[in-house]
């Protein structure tokens, strides 16, 4: 069995008396998809800041590959192998499609890792083109749809060549067919399909998404939080039949 890849260990988060998150722990294996989810407030985004160290925990610590990385810069902790999507994608409006993209294949990783293609704008077509909007490379990102803005998003984090991506509601917004699209790209990218090649490995993953449907259909694990506490974890089959998550979701019957 694969040794756990990132471990979160009693990470807490309070805004003066109001506790986001209370003593979050948990592990994801190198090999692994694993989902968030939990209702609208419950911890979710915070917990994904504060890993990345865009939110400063008030207490706990995180390790990667064994590495404690609480406290990191983001910008080093993208460069040790962590990417992560926003659910509110910001683009540079007025630049191309393709220079948001080219951003992040400038970072010291993306151009370490990625030495099998010469230049930084084949890298970047590369992803656009694997997340399936390569034919609006030169479009300013000010017209694309949602959707595109997603893929977009997932381009930009995947051209940093991470070992573990955090996806922040990416099926949020779009519609049944773009949504199965999404998914079915990020199983290949885990599969280690990407940019025209196979990889040995893709990106371990944690996915948070309120689209639960598509989501038990991808991941191989499932935790869940609630009122910033772990509620559950288990398999998607466990999860769905779970009564306390159900309760969670829908309240209690009366």
């Amino acid at each position: 069995m694969a040794e756990p890849f990132l471990v979160v260990e009693n990470l807490t988060k309070t805004f003066g008396g109001l506790h986001a998150l209370s003593d979050i722990s948990f592990e994801i294996k190198r090999d692994e998809m694993v989902g968030l989810i939990g209702p609208n407030g419950a911890g979710k985004t915070t917990t994904i800041r504060m890993i990345t160290s865009i939110l400063k925990p008030t207490s706990g610590q995180v390790s990667f590959k064994g590495e404690i990385i609480t406290g990191l810069p983001t910008a080093e902790i993208i460069n040790k192998g962590i990417a992560a999507t926003s659910q509110i994608v910001k683009p540079f409006r007025h630049l191309p499609v393709i220079s948001n993209v080219m951003v992040s294949c400038l970072c010291p990783r993306a151009k370490r890792k990625g030495e099998w293609v010469k230049t930084v704008e084949l890298r970047a077509k590369d992803a656009l083109e694997f997340c399936g909007i390569g034919d609006l490379a030169l479009e300013p990102a000010s017209v694309l749809s949602h959707g595109d803005l997603k893929r977009l998003e997932l381009a930009r984090a995947i051209a940093t060549e991470p070992e573990l991506l955090f996806l922040d509601e990416p099926f949020g917004g779009l519609s049944p067919a773009e949504t199965t699209l999404i998914a079915k790209s990020l199983k290949r990218l885990h599969k280690g399909g990407r940019f025209g090649r196979l990889h040995s490995e893709g990106p371990a993953m944690l996915i948070v998404e309120h689209k639960l449907s598509e989501l038990m259909k991808i991941v191989d694990r499932v935790i869940v939080i609630n009122f910033g506490e772990i509620l559950a974890v288990g398999t998607p089959d466990e999860i769905i039949s779970n009564k306390e998550v159900i309760e969670a979701y829908i309240g209690k019957e009366v």
